[in-house]
């Protein structure tokens, strides 16, 4: 029994469903309950991060259904699959970090091979946190199959003392208990209602950043992103999306066809106005590269740079994720940042509509609390900025959301660590100063190796209430959930020669966000005369397993740490196989 509705003729299932030479192959499927007509469909996987490592993932599995429902109601035959999940708050401030950015591209990776070994259609992504949500729309642009991404939602706010609270207050809480200014069982309580409810972490962090991308790169459906995961009303966005990825199916709309160069300005528009995470600075160019385009940190940064920031979200502001839903969500705020011409409107989506045609339907106002109005917004420029200099020739970014301009430059003496740990330390046993630059080294993509988030160093600063009052720079990376005035990615790395290798404490760096300047007060001689006498790469004790590969295929942070050519060298697509 056919479904006339799709030409199996040109779809990738065909071969391993049409003929009599898949006989054997059939056999399987009937084996699993897998109805005539269902072989006959298309077929689409249906991919979830769904692990029982933290909160963010632990509802996937239960979403999945939703979309495998509306997969067949409209026609398709769904095979629901997992892959693995690094989650940063569990793997935060140990030697786990090193395994998180590297987790990305082995979802990619992972999420391609079972399609390309099953030949499936199309697919519907779900993921919850940080780097499953890039990983998975890599893969998406990567097979260039119809997709759709759904995020897994974010977690309620927990209660406290009357007012909201979440994971970054905890994070904070440590240093502020190790200064004495919080007790054993006032640190008790706090970590037991942080977290009342399953879903990613909920201020502006890496996974909302990214959930809010995948809306207006137009891979998710408009406000799906938007509802806490413990709402069954995500039921419904599940259904929807799995319908969706059908109508692509008949439109052959591909993954390509949604993601373009406009479509990734459109994501970096809104990552600047809602003070997102600095990690949209190195996700955007890898999923940029899945698709053969250019757009590196200094094009994700000139866009930062160029966006007023109106949406008061936390780590900056005041909310969180539910309250951004409740204010009307990403919808509201790309009408906003329409209002200010600021957006690409003709650019296509997961409905099949253009973006332009989606924000026609929003009759949603802005609240003036959360989402403020682009014409009278919280800053100027966006609440994430590119630096250059000559610390910093391959680039650097900061997160400014909520900093004064005035708190916005920075002079002081180095401090330099060869790790995270040793400045951890260091800032645990109060052995730095105020005025000071913290520099922590060897921690790149290809140094760490795995590039780690330095939340632990910096929650301790905050908590010890000196995130005002020392800066800090890194070749690795920080959380979503930092504040202060942190500089990272900054490239080259260590372990490539770049400058930060090359840095002594007490040498005199600048740091000028209204400037986007980053710069040591070393002349360029006195920079080659060290290079010359630098000892080269730190050894690590990663010399085998997947740790090693990593480091020796990862690239530069700039171009998105990315650990393979790219489309650029492609020789065929997997969906025209």
């Amino acid at each position: 029994m056919k479904n006339s509705r799709f030409d199996k003729s040109r779809l990738p299932s065909r071969h391993v469903t049409e003929g009599p030479s898949r006989a054997p192959h059939r056999s399987y499927f009937y084996a699993m309950g897998i109805s005539e007509e269902e072989i006959h469909s298309p077929w689409v996987g249906v991919a979830t991060c769904w692990n029982e490592a933290a909160p963010c993932n632990i509802a996937l599995a239960r979403q999945a259904q939703s979309v495998k429902q509306g997969v067949k109601k409209a026609g398709g035959c769904p095979r629901e699959f997992t892959t693995i999940t690094v989650t940063d708050g569990i793997a935060m401030g140990h030697e786990g970090m090193r395994s998180s950015l590297a987790s990305r591209d082995a979802i990619a990776d992972t999420v391609e091979l079972t399609m390309r070994g099953h030949c499936y259609d199309a697919l519907v992504g779900l993921a919850g946190c940080d780097k499953s949500l890039p990983g998975m729309m890599m893969a998406m642009v990567r097979l260039n199959v119809p997709s759709v991404f759904i995020y897994g939602g974010s977690i309620l706010p927990g209660r406290l003392n009357g007012r909201d609270v979440v994971v970054q207050d905890v994070f904070e809480a440590v240093g502020q208990h190790a200064a004495g200014r919080m007790s054993d069982a006032e640190l008790d309580i706090l970590e037991r209602v942080a977290c009342p409810s399953a879903g990613a972490c909920g201020g502006q962090y890496t996974a909302n950043t990214m959930a809010c991308v995948s809306e207006a790169i137009g891979l998710a459906l408009m406000n799906s992103s938007g509802a806490p995961a413990p709402y069954e009303s995500r039921d419904q966005f599940g259904l929807a999306s799995g319908e969706a990825v059908m109508e692509l199916i008949a439109s052959n709309i591909r993954a390509r066809d949604v993601v373009t160069r406009k479509s990734l300005e459109n994501a970096a528009r809104v990552v600047a106005c809602t003070g997102g995470s600095t990690n949209a600075g190195l996700h955007l160019p890898a999923i940029a590269h899945e698709a053969g385009i250019s757009f590196d940190l200094f094009d994700v940064c000139d866009i930062f740079r160029e966006t007023p920031y109106f949406v008061n979200l936390r780590p900056g502001g005041d909310y969180v994720a539910k309250d951004l839903y409740d204010a009307g969500g990403v919808p509201v705020v790309m009408r906003e940042l329409r209002r200010a011409c600021l957006i690409h409107e003709d650019c296509i989506t997961a409905s099949g509509r253009t973006i332009g045609e989606e924000l026609d339907l929003v009759d949603r106002e802005i609240d003036g609390k959360v989402i403020h109005a682009v014409t009278s917004p919280l800053s100027a420029t966006g609440g994430v900025v590119g630096l250059k200099g000559n610390l910093a020739p391959d680039g650097a970014i900061v997160k400014v959301a909520g900093m004064p301009p005035e708190t916005q430059v920075f002079t002081g003496p180095a401090r330099v660590f060869e790790c995270e740990e040793d400045a951890f330390a260091a800032v645990t046993r109060r052995e730095y100063h105020e005025g000071e630059v913290i520099v922590i080294r060897n921690e790149g993509p290809a140094g760490g190796p795995g590039m780690r988030e330095m939340l632990a160093t910096t929650a301790a600063l905050s908590g010890q209430g000196m995130g005002k009052k020392v800066a800090l720079i890194t070749d690795g990376r920080f959380s979503g959930a930092t504040r202060g005035f942190c500089v990272g990615h900054v490239g080259p790395e260590a372990a490539h020669g770049g400058p930060i290798a090359l840095l002594r404490d007490g040498d005199i760096v600048t740091i000028d966000a209204p400037r986007g300047e980053i710069s040591v007060a070393l002349s360029d001689e006195e920079l080659a005369a060290r290079r010359k006498s630098w000892p080269g790469p730190r050894a690590t004790d990663y010399a085998s397993g997947a740790l090693w590969k990593y480091s020796k295929l990862v690239g530069k942070a700039r171009y998105g740490a990315v650990t393979h050519p790219g489309a650029e060298a492609e020789t065929h697509i997997y969906m025209d196989q």
